[in-house]
């Protein structure tokens, strides 16, 4: 690995060199490709000098909290844009992966149990079946985008907006079971709410929950995943050029299927995760997670290209679209504004991402 003080002279070096007219060029092409930090650095000294809380130690651990809640979600449909694809059912399935975990992890005593038939057993038993359950839930729907992305060449826009219906179809018919006609699930054992939400490092006023450290868990899943293993090596081939890497030898199908698997199981995690977070779950739990997913790897330069992405990026992504949120909410920005916000950020990234890949071209 080159030594980042050498690259820095070695381009000093090479600026030197161009005339005038290339030496405009590189500082315009410097500021487009970087547009996007540039302005959310902007914005985040505005919103500190404009509200000083923005930066107490409160709301920086309370940012970190709600990036680590939502990275496991990014690190999932990461993989499917480094295959030039991406996942629109996600949201969706973390909403039936919370309704499920919530069901499961209902007080023994409720009088409005879910699944009144079970026995009660041990909180640790319980939250071990959820588990299960949901990494089962998110790894099937994961098979069946991937099954039919890489079998019948449909695009994963098509599959995975068909799919997400599904899944929010089958959200509406659980909220239905047992009589408990659509009512949010609620009144979760304490077990499960300490298990995520329970503080992990607690100094003063200032705590972080336990999620974080699960986060922290599936990032490094992750990370070896993509950067140790042949998997990690086939999705960056197919993501480039999905015939050459057949030509050499990867199984495009299998790597196709795997990496929609792994993002429905990261999926079912986060849904896990947000069943205590939230702690009463509705029908629209999980509506346009996969949005600020998006956004946050996008953000984070994994490109609709293919092929490209770290993970360093990704996390890069999720802490400052996180930022961003919060920020609007110190700044009192209404939260319909809020949603015309996120979908220009999208819009510039992916535009500042295809500039760059034509310029490269």
């Amino acid at each position: 690995m080159a030594n980042p003080v050498t690259k820095i002279r070695n381009t000093a070096a090479d600026y030197r060199k161009l005339d005038g007219r290339d030496k405009r060029r590189f500082w315009t092409d410097g500021i487009l490709n970087n547009a996007l930090y540039i302005l959310m650095a902007i914005f985040i000294i505005y919103t500190a000098i404009v509200n000083h809380n923005f930066l107490k130690i409160g709301s920086i651990t309370n940012i970190i909290s709600l990036a680590a809640a939502s990275l496991p979600f990014a690190l999932g449909v990461a993989g499917c844009i480094v295959l030039t694809g991406t996942d629109l059912s996600g949201g969706r399935v973390v909403g039936l992966s919370a309704a499920l975990s919530a069901a499961l992890l209902q007080k023994t005593d409720l009088a409005r149990r879910m699944f009144s038939w079970m026995p009660n057993i041990p909180t640790w038993a319980g939250i071990c079946i959820a588990i299960l359950a949901v990494i089962a839930i998110g790894a099937i729907i994961g098979f069946v985008n991937g099954f039919f992305v890489a079998k019948f060449k449909l695009h994963p826009f098509i599959v995975t907006l068909a799919t997400q219906l599904i899944t929010y179809g089958l959200i509406l018919v659980f909220f239905m079971l047992n009589d408990n006609n659509g009512q949010p699930l609620s009144g979760l054992s304490d077990g499960y709410s300490s298990f995520i939400k329970g503080k992990m490092i607690s100094i003063g006023a200032v705590s972080l929950p336990w999620y974080v450290l699960y986060a922290i868990i599936l990032l490094a899943i992750t990370w070896f995943l993509w950067n140790k293993t042949t998997f990690g090596k086939n999705m960056f081939a197919v993501g480039s050029n999905a015939e050459a890497a057949n030509v050499s030898g990867v199984n495009v199908f299998r790597t196709t299927v795997l990496v929609h698997t792994f993002a429905g199981v990261m999926y079912g995690l986060t849904g896990f995760i947000e069943g205590a977070r939230i702690s009463s779950i509705t029908q629209s739990t999980g509506l346009n997670y996969e949005c600020d997913a998006i956004a946050a790897c996008v953000i984070g330069g994994v490109s609709f290209v293919g092929g490209t992405g770290k993970i360093s990026g990704i996390v890069l992504g999720v802490l400052i679209l996180r930022i961003i949120f919060a920020a609007l909410t110190f700044l009192a920005i209404d939260s319909s504004l809020q949603y015309i916000i996120k979908g220009l950020i999208i819009l510039v990234a992916c535009s500042l991402d295809m500039r760059k890949y034509l310029v490269k071209k």
